[in-house]
């Protein structure tokens, strides 16, 4: 389980700077932690269809007869209709949605909170330290961490239940 001081004070670790304890301290380094955290991860998850944040949606009209996408969606990945800004249009009651969703530090998988930590240090390295060699040699880390974060979640088992309904494999046999 992990908390976003602690994902940030990976990320300075990484760097070679001291950990910091709270986002209130009066430090460049939690200053950026404070600035950069939220952005970073959002991105980082809308990325790559991640198995731990992509959720199935059941959306119902608002009073305007519209179907709006939920704030806490940050890409949508399957629907029914056209999706136009924050809204769907399409005919029907209810629609579902395959979504990526925000999600909490403590609900991250090992390997993509070290992940969230080394684009963080990635961020954090330029304005922390102004070291360029240092940037590219943690960018590099970032991108081997990025391809390693995808092939482990990609291959993470399923549910089996659900390759037993697949039609392609029952027409099979």
């Amino acid at each position: 389980m992990f908390t976003k001081i602690d994902l940030c004070s990976m990320a300075l670790l990484k760097l070679g700077e001291k950990p910091i304890q709270s986002w209130h301290e009066d430090t460049v380094a939690a200053q950026l932690s404070r600035t950069l955290f939220d952005s970073t991860v959002d991105t980082l998850l809308a990325m790559f269809p991640w198995r731990f944040a992509t959720k199935k949606i059941v959306l119902i009209r608002n009073t305007d007869g519209d179907f709006v996408i939920p704030e806490n969606v940050l890409r949508v990945l399957k629907s029914e209709g056209q999706i136009m800004g924050n809204k769907i249009d399409t005919s029907g009651e209810t629609i579902e949605i395959l979504a990526i969703v925000k999600s909490e530090p403590e609900d991250f998988p090992n390997y993509f909170a070290s992940l969230v930590a080394t684009k963080l240090a990635v961020e954090f390295c330029i304005p922390l330290l102004g070291d360029s060699n240092v940037f590219r040699m943690i960018s590099a880390l970032y991108e081997s961490e990025y391809q390693s974060a995808k092939f482990i979640d990609s291959t993470t088992s399923t549910n089996q239940s659900n390759i037993d309904k697949f039609s392609l494999i029952n027409s099979r046999f």
